[in-house]
């Protein structure tokens, strides 16, 4: 009994081999694929279009031909993403980078536009602050003046009429 139920489950699994064991093809990255443009982008092409790597056109530009070539082949051999990044960065500096790394100087110039920009913001908005306090306080000693000509007006025009009444 024992027997057949060993023969039995060999037989499942046999049956069942291909969902026990998964074995995956490696996968081979071409110019298409989403891991390498991510890849790519991170690197400025040098040419001088001011593009990265992956978007510069290899019709005009054989340097990011060559340089897509690599990439793939790297990427083939198992090379990852953040390998790849230091690679280029200990060949070319971080001129290669289309963003600066996110540490030490390069984190400033993350972070000071934003920070100068901010802070021009609260400036322009504490002086128009300050000018509509301004500009506020002027309308009320305005009123007040017209208050007081029109109190020396009815003054002055009441002794006009008494003059006329003497003399008319």
């Amino acid at each position: 009994m024992r027997n057949k139920l060993y023969i039995g489950l060999l037989i499942l699994a046999f049956i069942f081999q291909g969902s026990f064991i998964r074995v995956e093809a490696a996968k081979q990255i071409d110019y298409k694929s989403a891991e390498f443009k991510a890849v790519a982008q991170q690197f400025a092409c040098t040419c001088g279009c001011g593009q990265d790597h992956y978007e510069c056109d290899p019709n005009t530009c054989n340097l990011t031909t060559e340089f897509k070539k690599d990439l793939v082949e790297m990427m083939n051999k198992g090379w990852d993403k953040d390998k790849i990044r230091d690679y280029y960065v200990n060949i070319y500096g971080e001129e290669i980078l289309t963003s600066p790394e996110k540490s030490g100087f390069s984190l400033t110039a993350w972070v000071l536009p934003f920070v100068v920009l901010g802070a021009a913001a609260i400036a322009v908005f504490i002086i128009i602050r300050k000018w509509v306090k301004k500009r506020g306080t002027e309308e009320i000693v305005s009123e007040y003046e017209d208050t007081k000509d029109e109190v020396e007006g009815e003054i002055l025009s009441s002794m006009i009429d008494e003059e006329r009444k003497k003399y008319l």
